[in-house]
């Protein structure tokens, strides 16, 4: 997970639009971003197994 002095540093606004960064409102994570959530795949994955985020439901076929 990032380092709290990164998830402080990307919630602050940056001096220059083209500086922000994506990063997940739970753990500061860039990475697998999921913007449509504004989570990181592995806090989707947890919320969404444990039915917290609505209209999200488990595939199967």
């Amino acid at each position: 997970m990032a380092k709290k002095s990164n998830i402080i540093k990307a919630r602050s606004k940056p001096k220059y639009k083209v500086r922000h960064k994506n990063t997940c409102n739970i753990c500061g994570r860039s990475r697998g971003y999921m913007g449509r959530f504004g989570l990181c795949r592995l806090c989707f994955r947890e919320l969404a197994l444990k039915g917290q985020l609505p209209g999200v439901v488990k595939s199967s076929w």
